[in-house]
């Protein structure tokens, strides 16, 4: 993981960014083609440390995908219902069918995080998920699901700088909340959580993968290449269905659209606003 204090990796060039970032994007739609050709299902989970980078991968990764193929897992707090429940049974509806990618926008492992570090379960119930978590996730291998686990590392510095760029970005304000800046005063405490949920839960059938996230296009793009070239995939040809000719008009007559209540042309006062500015 990013060591405490680490010196920030020289952040890497945009148009080499971009242009990897585009190439990747395009794999990853013949990718799902494949998934979805083959009646594959594939989970990703994303875990790390608030801020380290895991949500903007999930949405580089998924800007092109198709949301009946790809979907994004982000689950809130656990109902008093759920509560009740065995602990995997929430997440277990949320599993992909044949031909399903499903990305965990932080999954499971929450127990052996967020609610280990802040007294939201027992130790037994802690106790119990590091004992049930790799029998759960054999089973999922086991019954041929594809199973990934990203852990996004950051440094306290990176993290803290992160966290006070979003507190003067009102477009990014909402992504705090006091749970997250409690990881600034609880720092070692996830620290020696994360340790613990590696060594009981990363096993040779579902092996955790760190992703340093200093730099978040790094970042980005490593995760991205990881996952396409971790699971062997063939190119399938997309079945594209032909456009037909338009057919001759047959002579119906629409409403005129004066009847119609059209959303006002917003983009022209724009557009003039803009001319006038460089006038």
């Amino acid at each position: 993981m990013a060591k405490r204090g680490a010196k920030r990796p020289r952040k890497m060039d945009l148009h080499v960014y971009e242009t990897e970032v585009r190439r990747l994007q395009a794999e990853l739609v013949a990718f799902q083609e494949w998934v979805r050709a083959t009646g594959q299902r594939v989970v990703v989970v994303f875990e790390g440390r608030d801020a380290a980078g895991k949500g903007s991968a999930i949405k580089r990764i998924t800007e092109y995908l198709s949301p009946r193929v790809a979907r994004i897992a982000a689950l809130p707090a656990p109902t008093d219902r759920e509560k009740s429940q065995w602990y995997f049974q929430r997440y277990i509806a949320h599993l992909p069918a044949a031909g399903e990618i499903v990305l965990f926008d932080r999954s499971w492992y929450n127990r052996a995080g967020v609610e280990r570090v802040m007294g939201f379960c027992t130790d037994e119930q802690y106790s119990r998920f590091l004992e049930q978590a790799p029998v759960f996730e054999q089973m999922l291998v086991d019954d041929g699901i594809i199973l990934r686990k990203y852990w996004f590392s950051v440094s306290d510095v990176e993290q803290e700088r992160r966290f006070r760029s979003r507190a003067k970005d009102p477009m990014r304000q909402w992504k705090l909340s006091p749970m997250d800046l409690e990881s600034i005063t609880r720092w070692e405490d996830y620290s020696e959580a994360k340790d613990i949920m590696m060594a009981e839960t990363s096993t040779e059938h579902a092996p955790w993968h760190v992703v340093e996230s200093e730099d978040k296009r790094r970042s980005r793009v490593n995760v991205m290449h990881h996952l396409l070239s971790s699971i062997p995939h063939s190119e399938v040809d997309p079945e594209v269905p032909p456009i037909p000719k338009r057919p001759a008009p047959r002579g119906y007559e629409r409403p005129p659209q004066h009847e119609q209540n059209y959303v006002p042309d917003h983009a022209a006062s724009v557009l003039a606003t803009s001319k006038g500015d460089h006038s």
